[in-house]
């Protein structure tokens, strides 16, 4: 049996006898085992952040120290992260290869964003009795922050919590998703024994959500939940919340419309990646293609023929494009909508079943509906669905017909219509001649209704790990 993964807990490396057993979503191998922490654990971990918070904050020339050297070491150990992150998500490793260089680059945002941290000047002297007083205010940390990461991008998004966090002078607990915890864990030992962040600053806890997911939403010391994941467990955690900062970036089924005016050859090409990355497992996944009747079919038979050729099977082939969805069970979830969305009408142009390993393939459908599930909840598997519309008008409004609103795309060379697209369409993000699936790391990223409740990006998240301090001095 493989030993227990020790976690950066508490100042010390910590493990446990009751353990979790991490399988690899492609072929069922044990990847290792990491200890099942439970809420006495977040506790500790909570008090000695406090401590380190308390007794040695941090200046902002050691935070962007410490994040300068974590981009230096993450870019030397890129090769490693990227087969850990592929081993543990099933990202084919080319994909995985990207991610690990994005986190990089949010490091680095980071750290530029640790320099330049600051309040303002208040003019008191503006009215009659502030006349001989100074005003300015302070940018201080908000607290410990409780942070919980999905398994879909188990490195960039952890970075995308620790970065801003460290930037701000937060300490942090870490809850990174339970199948896929390897990237987080290393990420921290990284942290504390490469790039010179405290050991009392970070701390991550394994576990279920019912258990030590809990346990940090609840906790009285924790200042602020970052949360990525789904709209029900986000939401929840609002709820339970109420008296503490929560960031949430959830789900979406993000559209794209393509104009006839529109360069429709290149929007095949970007959805044959954008809709099929990571098997589909990602909140800005290209899922709902409406595209205008008279380019329809050539569309569909350009995107058809670029599926085709992604390679199915193994993440750690080079070659391969596309593999298993983190479990069983969500890979049958992903089939039975399929399945569903053809009972209703809907056409399988390719795809639509399982490979000789078990993995879903890249499918698309056509003559789908907005009242399938493939259109009307996030699919978070390779699927997409195409729809035909005559009328711009007809297509902004069915992309709005949604719960969700993250991030949508639109293909037209008119710059009449991407104005009317960026002002009618209610999603966080409106990507002209982008597919909805394009991401910089320092833009404000994130949605409205379902969606989310933040922006993220270092810029954007170090203001919401931090509070204004007003200071006024009588000269």
């Amino acid at each position: 049996m493989a030993d227990v993964r020790a976690l950066p807990l508490a100042g010390e490396r910590f493990t446990s006898e009751s353990t979790i057993t991490v399988l690899s979503p492609y072929n069922g191998a044990v990847i290792g085992l990491i200890p099942e922490c439970v809420p006495a654990d977040v506790d500790r971990a909570v008090a000695v952040a406090k401590r380190a918070l308390a007794e040695h904050p941090l200046p902002l020339w050691k935070r962007a120290e410490v994040l300068d050297k974590a981009a230096e070491r993450l870019t030397a150990r890129l090769e490693e992260f990227a087969k850990i992150i592929s081993a543990e998500a099933a990202k084919p490793l080319k994909t995985a290869r990207v991610e690990a260089s994005r986190a990089v680059g949010t490091f680095k945002f980071a750290a530029a964003e640790a320099r330049k941290l600051s309040g303002d000047v208040v003019p008191l002297d503006a009215m009659s009795g502030g006349e001989g007083k100074l005003g300015f205010t302070l940018r201080v940390p908000i607290g410990v922050i409780g942070a919980i990461s999905p398994f879909n991008f188990p490195l960039n998004l952890v970075v995308h919590k620790l970065a801003p966090a460290i930037a701000a002078g937060c300490p942090v607990v870490l809850k990174p998703a339970t199948q896929t915890p390897f990237s987080a864990i290393t990420l921290a030992e990284m942290l504390i024994d490469e790039a010179g962040l405290p050991a009392d600053y970070l701390h991550v806890v394994t576990g279920g959500g019912r258990t030590v997911g809990n346990a940090i939403v609840e906790h009285d010391g924790i200042a602020m939940i970052t949360f990525t994941g789904s709209p029900e467990v986000g939401w929840g955690i609002r709820a339970a919340a109420p008296r503490k900062r929560v960031g949430l970036e959830l789900g979406n089924n993000a559209p794209l419309i393509i104009e006839p005016d529109g360069d429709w050859q290149t929007a095949a090409t970007k959805v044959r990646v954008a809709g099929f990355s990571h098997a589909g497992q990602s909140c800005i996944s290209t899922q709902r293609i409406f595209v205008q009747a008279s380019i329809a079919d050539r569309f569909t038979e350009a995107l058809v023929e670029g599926v085709k050729t992604l390679k199915v099977g193994d993440p750690s082939d080079e070659d391969t494009d596309v593999s298993a969805l983190i479990s069983t069970g969500e890979r049958d979830r992903v089939k039975s909508w399929i399945d569903e969305a053809v009972a209703g009408g809907a056409t399988v142009a390719v795809g639509g079943d399982f490979n000789e390993d078990g993995v879903l393939q890249p499918t698309i459908l056509t003559n789908v509906r907005q009242d399938m599930k493939v259109c009307a909840k996030e699919v978070f598997g390779p699927v997409v669905g195409i729809a035909v519309y005559d009328d711009f008008d007809d297509a902004l409004r069915m992309a709005n017909e949604t719960e969700y609103g993250l991030q949508a795309g639109v293909f037209t060379t008119d710059i009449a219509k991407a104005m009317k697209a960026f002002t009618t369409l209610d999603y966080g993000g409106v990507l002209i001649n982008e597919v909805p699936t394009w991401r910089a790391d320092q833009q404000p990223y994130g949605g409205v209704r379902d969606s989310g409740n933040t922006r993220e990006g270092p810029a954007y998240s170090v203001k919401e790990m931090t509070e204004i301090r007003f200071v006024s001095i009588n000269a």
